[in-house]
């Protein structure tokens, strides 16, 4: 049956977006850049008792993030769902980095996401819709953060564009807009936030959010 296809399963957010979708049988296909992280989460979800596959892949080179996602096609087919979770988190104030560190922090929070759509939303779009959702944060710009602010607006737009394009063939994009630090038990805990995820993904189609802001416990 069609899955979700979860890019960037770190122990936070990646991890509980893929478990909370597995609770509702969806066969998962997991992906990262490192094969402890991907181990790891596939340990972890494996008690949800749903297929799990994983895939090597660095969400920064497109070659390797086409690789995987084609592996990922052959196994599961076209998906149900789409998460992009990768991002490269770090503080720096204007001026700080150099041209290549923005390029490398944009390569994997704005550019990934954009591979990613170029090769799922496609398939999804000819086999009647799914959800591609993308993990955003940075409601209003901080200073400390900007290539990570830069890169939140980017997703914003990324989101407008793939629904421009694809919408009208029933793929439904959106992102989730993570307002606070991520710590469990907290307004800002993973499966809290995970939950946001399926709200949107079963949303009917005449209501569909582009954009849901958590800034504590629904």
């Amino acid at each position: 049956m069609p899955g979700a296809v979860v890019i960037g399963v770190g122990p936070g957010v990646g991890r509980a977006v893929a478990r909370r979708f597995a609770a509702e049988g969806l066969p998962l296909a997991l992906l990262a850049r490192g094969e402890s992280t991907l181990a790891a989460a596939a340990e972890a979800l494996a008690p949800t008792g749903v297929p799990i596959a994983t895939f090597q892949a660095d969400a920064a080179d497109r070659a390797s993030l086409d690789a995987a996602l084609d592996r990922a096609l052959d196994r599961h087919g076209v998906p149900e769902v789409v998460v992009y979770n990768a991002a490269l988190i770090r503080p720096d104030t204007l001026g700080e980095l150099s041209v290549r560190g923005h390029l490398d922090a944009w390569a994997v929070n704005v550019v990934g996401a954009i591979n990613a759509a170029a090769r799922l939303a496609p398939p999804m779009a000819d086999a009647g819709g799914g959800s591609f959702l993308i993990t955003g944060g940075m409601p209003e710009p901080k200073p400390e953060y900007v290539s990570l602010s830069l890169g939140k607006a980017g997703v914003r737009t990324l989101v407008t564009l793939i629904d421009q394009q694809y919408g009208p063939s029933g793929v439904h994009a959106a992102s989730v807009t993570i307002a606070g630090e991520v710590a469990p038990g907290t307004d800002f805990d993973p499966d809290d936030i995970a939950a946001r995820y399926w709200d949107l993904h079963t949303q009917p189609r005449d209501r569909w959010q582009h954009e849901v802001v958590h800034t504590g416990r629904p």
